[in-house]
């Protein structure tokens, strides 16, 4: 999985990862805007950045649950994922699953947010598609070539929601659904649930 694991650390400065309801209060969420496409991953990526600006890891870790929990759409990205497998598997597996995904996307992932505490999004354009919209932003470094990446936002309940990223032409939830494809033919699904509580 680690061709997931590189792009997904460049894509995810803004807001990092799909995690589910992880028993934090979310403590930034009036400083985040989703009432707009735009101003909701502008906002979302500004207090991300804030958190990354602290320094401290264990910070980072507890509000990124708290802003992905929020302002992500963990359950419908979960299903996405293993589209191949759902009706195959048991309810109890299915279970097993959405419990172990939250806690493998944040501990596999959020560390590598530090590598890029010197960047900021810019988000160039909202075009809007359907209930929702596709947000074309640009990740961007000092000394470094500007990262496309373009957030496919839905309108859930009463605000927006991160539903999938595509970068650099790449879109994540397709390459992550294929490298979840290729683990569980070859290990099957049980393996793959727990391989994902070993990284939670």
């Amino acid at each position: 999985m680690s061709r997931f694991r590189l792009m997904l650390g460049a894509a995810m400065l803004g807001a990092s990862g799909f995690a589910a309801t992880m028993g934090v209060a979310p403590a930034s969420a009036a400083a985040v805007d989703n009432s707009d496409p735009s101003r909701f991953i502008s906002t979302l990526s500004g207090e991300a950045f804030s958190t990354l600006h602290t320094g401290s890891q264990s910070a980072a870790r507890a509000q990124f649950r708290s802003l992905l929990g929020q302002y992500f759409a963990v359950d419908q990205i979960g299903d996405k994922l293993i589209t191949r497998w759902k009706r195959q598997i048991t309810p109890a597996q299915y279970s097993a699953y959405k419990a172990a995904l939250p806690g493998f996307i944040i501990n596999t992932y959020a560390d590598r947010l530090f590598d890029y505490a010197n960047a900021q999004v810019k988000v160039v354009r909202a075009v809007p598609r359907g209930d929702g919209a596709a947000v074309v932003s640009q990740v961007i470094q000092p000394g470094k070539p500007p990262i496309n990446a373009i957030w496919t936002v839905q309108k859930i309940g009463g605000g927006y929601k991160v539903s999938n990223l595509t970068v650099s032409g790449i879109n994540l939830v397709l390459t992550q659904t294929a490298d979840f494809d290729s683990y569980v033919q070859k290990n099957g699904f049980d393996k793959l649930v727990a391989f994902m509580k070993s990284r939670g």
